[in-house]
């Protein structure tokens, strides 16, 4: 059965500034290979770095095929160039972390009200005076595993309950899946690691143009036109 809901969260790893600007270029790029396809995309939580860019973003995206289109782009992900902030001209080597969960609207997993601790906050970011005089942003913690669920994208407190009530949902059916599998990990933490460099399953590398995947050990010319989410070749040389 095809998964058409995924929840992708981006986070800025090692490196600093450039890590979370790191972490902008990979959204945008997800983001606009999703318009490629015509899938929907809403950000579901976002904390933006000083400069711009993101210490973590959390989109939804919905379409057809796009967990199978997608779901090989967990993991670190390492850029080697000559940032904008840097005025000697030194090559910076950053990462960030992406974690792609299925989203089944099939499998209902129990919740008990008591396992939750659910707080509301004023959302952040742009969206007009609603935005800062009403408490829409909902923060959810399930204590029995620790995951932690937040959500502002929507502008009634109602409806950013539920989204982050689904999200929890499928953090708690994999990690179950996982449990069932004998780990007990959470898949997400399973796909980052530490964020180290040395963890890297891609490289991006602007000076040379190209762009590795350590994993099948495979190179693609053309950076610029990929990071505009023209991913076609490297997500079909998965599929293949």
């Amino acid at each position: 059965m095809d998964i058409n809901t995924i929840i992708l969260e981006i986070r800025a790893g090692a490196g600093g500034k450039e890590a979370s600007l790191f972490a902008a270029n990979l959204a945008e790029m997800y983001t606009k290979y999703a318009a490629k396809n015509g899938w929907g995309v809403s950000v579901v939580d976002e904390a933006r770095s000083e400069l711009g860019g993101y210490k973590e973003i959390v989109f939804e995206i919905k379409g057809q095929g796009v967990y199978k289109n997608l779901k090989n782009e967990s993991g670190v992900h390492r850029v080697q160039r000559v940032p904008s902030t840097e005025k000697s001209g030194r090559i910076h080597t950053s990462t960030a972390s992406v974690a792609v969960l299925p989203v089944n609207p099939e499998e209902k997993i129990e919740i008990k009200p008591q396992d939750l601790e659910i707080t509301f906050t004023r959302a952040g970011g742009p969206g007009g005076q609603n935005v800062n005089k009403v408490e829409t942003a909902v923060r959810i913690l399930h204590k029995p595993t620790g995951i932690i669920i937040g959500c502002q994208s929507e502008r009634s407190q109602q409806r950013n309950r539920d989204k982050a009530m689904g999200i929890l949902q499928a953090k708690i059916s994999e990690l179950k899946k996982e449990q069932d599998a004998g780990k007990m990990a959470l898949e997400r933490k399973q796909q980052i690691g530490t964020q180290d460099r040395s963890e890297k399953i891609r490289t991006y590398n602007f000076l040379q143009d190209r762009i590795t995947d350590h994993r099948i050990k495979k190179s693609w010319h053309n950076l610029e036109k990929i990071m505009e989410g023209n991913l076609d070749k490297v997500i079909e040389a998965f599929i293949d």
